[in-house]
């Protein structure tokens, strides 16, 4: 059940993936690869960072979800200039899925809450953040008018509190995958967002001078 939860999860983040590179006028092997990084990627750095060889690695059926979200994208997709909210609906799945599965791999390992909570936002946002870089657009996790990261620490924190009072079970994980899905995607919708690293006390104070009189600069 735990490998079935995370080739949904990499199926969805493959998706996401694949619009990207649609949207970017790549070819189908970029499709493919784009898919595979944002998929795999996530978790093949949750793996490295518990010490242990990538499950994907292990397991060659991890390969099947990016091809076959390529082929998706290749038939269904719609005009590219429609392409940007699928990413985002897709990319929020994928988000839900793997907040969950990688706070339990954490768990499992006998890490402590907090190291939980920070792997399973590790892999949760690992993936699309590789998927932008390497798309050359900014990143989601940057975005100023998003709280992508804070849906994945939401839904990672609900899981490591369930796991403590011996509440976890798959209708629980699929509840909470599905909390943060629906975190992200009201954050797109009514536009959510966290502040700023500057406060706006000190973006006021950076603005220039709206006198006319001469300035002295020291």
């Amino acid at each position: 059940m735990y490998i079935l939860i995370e080739l949904v999860g990499i199926f969805f983040f493959a998706v996401a993936g694949s619009l990207m590179a649609a949207r970017r006028g790549f070819d189908i092997l970029g499709s493919v690869f784009l898919g595979g990084v944002c998929g795999l990627g996530g978790g093949v750095v949750r793996d490295l960072i518990l010490n242990e060889s990538p499950a994907t690695f292990e397991h060659p059926i991890y390969f099947i979800p990016p091809v076959l979200a390529a082929l998706c994208v290749y038939v269904f997709t719609p005009a590219v200039q429609k392409l940007h909210r699928l990413v985002q609906l897709f990319d929020a799945a994928g988000l839900g899925l793997f907040c969950v599965t990688g706070t339990l791999k954490a768990l499992e390992h006998q890490f402590n809450p907090v190291t939980a909570i920070l792997l399973g936002v590790i892999t949760s946002v690992g993936g699309g953040l590789l998927r932008d870089v390497i798309s050359n657009v900014t990143p989601d996790l940057f975005n100023p008018r998003d709280i992508y990261a804070l849906a994945a620490m939401v839904g990672a924190g609900l899981t490591v509190l369930a796991w403590h009072l011996n509440f976890m079970s798959i209708p629980v994980s699929a509840g909470i995958a599905t909390l943060a899905f629906l975190i992200r995607v009201a954050s797109i919708r009514f536009g959510w967002s966290v502040p700023l690293a500057a406060g706006h006390w000190h973006r006021a104070s950076q603005n220039p001078p709206t006198s006319d009189g001469p300035q002295r600069h020291f």
